[in-house]
């Protein structure tokens, strides 16, 4: 949650931070961006010479499918999926015990043009920790994914979605946009995938951002039915600069989609 960092509290509950992640951040006077926000932002009006894209997510009904804290053991399975049914996806890696452990999957995820981004070293809660540990938090997997894929992410996502104004100053210190979420699975909670696919169909909506994890044992068997099924509803499945574009995702600032 976005909040300043005197008098900070002790960590929540995830499922109290998903219903109070709006109030939070509207209370303390700070307005997360949405997709349509950045888009407004680039000044392209569609006429010849703008930059070209694959998808125009203000004309389709876009969605971006998001995976947490991984790489881990199923994540080839996973980019097997995402291979066959020609989805592109973000991944939001943590350095330790998963980036240093699984680099040849990092860089699979890189060459086949998934967006890398950065979900800390550790996952430890950021508005817990002083400046310069958030910035060794970040800075540390910021460098791993390069000496990878040879490219920093852009891209990061604070661990439970608590963000404050010291995380988003090292963030833009370091080039990183937050990106948050308006959909998800809570696939933490359960290992029934036919319940983490009617979780995240049951919140689909244009310009969303799904958020799962790659690392438990019931969200990658989901994938293939949230896929075909979004599909079947006329969704395009895009990465997140992507939904973004043409725009394009300002360091430090939040993004989360607003649902319809």
């Amino acid at each position: 949650m976005f909040r300043s960092r005197p008098g900070r509290r002790g960590g929540r509950t995830a499922v109290l931070l998903a219903a109070t992640l709006l109030l939070t951040l509207s209370g303390c006077g700070v307005d997360p961006l949405t997709p349509q926000d950045a888009r407004a932002e680039s000044g392209d009006d569609g006429k010849a010479g703008a930059t070209p894209r694959r998808v125009d997510c203000a004309r389709a009904k876009c969605i971006a499918l998001t995976f947490d804290a991984g790489p881990g053991e199923d994540t080839p399975r996973l980019l097997d999926v995402l291979k066959k049914e020609h989805v592109p996806a973000t991944f939001f890696l943590l350095g330790r015990k998963h980036v240093e452990r699984y680099p040849e999957v990092v860089r699979r995820i890189a060459d086949e043009g998934h967006e890398v981004a950065n979900h800390t070293w550790s996952h430890r809660i950021l508005t817990d920790l002083e400046e310069n540990e958030v910035r060794e938090e970040l800075s540390r997997t910021q460098d791993a994914i390069e000496r990878i894929t040879g490219r920093k992410p852009v891209l990061m996502r604070p661990p439970q979605g608590r963000t404050d104004s010291t995380v988003a100053d090292v963030s833009r210190e370091l080039g990183l946009a937050q990106i948050l979420w308006s959909i998800t699975a809570k696939d933490y909670s359960t290992t029934d995938s036919a319940l983490i696919r009617e979780r995240v169909l049951t919140q689909a909506h244009r310009d969303g951002v799904i958020l799962l994890h790659d690392i438990y044992d019931g969200t990658v068997p989901a994938v293939p039915g949230i896929i075909d099924e979004l599909k079947e509803r006329g969704y395009t499945f895009v990465t997140v600069p992507e939904l973004l574009a043409p725009g394009t995702a300002r360091a430090g600032e939040v993004y989360r989609p607003e649902k319809d």
